[in-house]
């Protein structure tokens, strides 16, 4: 049997800069994807990129990116969170709530008490997946029926009107930095939770140890990387971004659906990871590709709706890209096996 340990080192070297360049030239891969899609669509129609399409797909990109930043690092530890969707419109109705009996509530509390909610609701998904054992899918199913029924119990099944939401809440998916209205301040707040993730992965010890789990569960548990607490964090951060993302869908859309915000959220969110390059066998990803594959998503959507396509046709499209990312993925580790083993 061949194990890493008989391999060569110069074997395993060239394992692991292979690992580098095909992960390299899968972002390549994307953007380039990206480009066609923009040249594509603006010739078959011209007003594709008008300022006013352009604006939309930017504000597309927040929501998405948010809860991605915190899948990845899920899906690096070959776990899956398919509540986010749900726990985002439990702290977006929950703090509407707040706004309903309460309309002057300080807007920065408010955004605090949505990042609380997420995060229990992520800490709940990572203890029971740490320390319970339960699989991930199967415990994020769960949580994902039980916090949309606890949306419905809060909120009673009513809307959170757009007259019950801040006009400074707003404001964020109006205005931008120095009153730009191209870029606001939604999406700046996007990309710089995207360099926090970016870094916090790259440059310290515990972003090191959420990719080692991924690689290999057992020979980090020998290594001394506490796994258990690894895992429940990666759950709870996850939550929380989840919960600051239902402020952020308040801002974006101006009100909070009970049975609208976040449905299907999901299949959307795990899209624009497995695009992104992140490895549904765990071990590999990064914040940078997951951006660019919100980015592309972004693009779909808004060509699809600005070509005329049926806004049903979109999941099966997320659907096919999903899945031809899954092939790629399986096809990129089996080069890598047999690189690493010279089989």
């Amino acid at each position: 049997m061949t194990t890493v340990s008989n391999i060569p080192k110069v074997q395993r070297i060239s394992g692991t800069n292979m690992a580098i360049r095909l992960a390299r030239f899968r972002e390549i891969g994307i953007i380039l994807l990206l480009i066609l899609i923009v040249l594509g669509a603006s010739v078959v129609e011209p007003s594709f990129l008008k300022p006013f399409n352009i604006r939309t797909i930017f504000l597309w990109l927040p929501l998405l990116t948010v809860i991605a930043m915190g899948e990845v690092m899920v899906i690096i530890t070959k776990g899956i969170d398919v509540s986010v969707g749900s726990t985002m419109a439990l702290a977006g109705i929950s703090v509407g709530m707040i706004w309903r009996q309460n309309p002057s509530f300080n807007i920065y509390a408010s955004t605090g008490i949505a990042i609380l909610i997420g995060l229990a609701a992520g800490a709940l998904n990572g203890a029971l997946i740490a320390w319970a054992k339960l699989p991930p899918i199967i415990a994020t199913l769960g949580t994902l029926n039980a916090y949309r029924g606890l949306t419905f119990i809060v909120s009673g099944g009513r809307q959170i009107d757009p007259n019950y939401v801040p006009r400074k809440i707003i404001f964020w998916s109006i205005k931008g930095p120095f009153g730009n209205e191209m870029v606001p301040w939604v999406v700046v707040i996007a990309f710089f939770i995207t360099v926090v993730t970016w870094a916090f992965l790259h440059y310290t010890v515990t972003g090191r140890n959420i990719y080692a789990i991924g690689g290999n569960l057992n020979a980090s548990r020998l290594r001394g990387v506490p796994v258990e607490w690894t895992i429940f964090l990666v759950y709870t951060i996850t939550g929380a971004l989840a919960g600051f993302s239902g402020i952020l869908y308040a801002s974006r859309f101006g009100f909070v659906n009970p049975g609208e915000t976040g449905v299907g959220f999901e299949l959307t969110v795990i899209a624009a990871v497995v695009i992104g390059g992140t490895s549904m066998f765990g071990g590999s990803g990064s914040a940078f590709g997951v951006f660019i594959g919100c980015l592309l998503l972004a693009v779909i959507n808004v060509a699809l709706a600005v070509l005329g396509v049926a806004a049903t046709w979109q999941l099966a499209v997320y659907g096919a890209v999903i899945l031809l990312a899954a092939i790629a993925d399986a096809l990129i580790q089996l080069k890598l096996r047999r690189a690493i083993t010279g089989e």
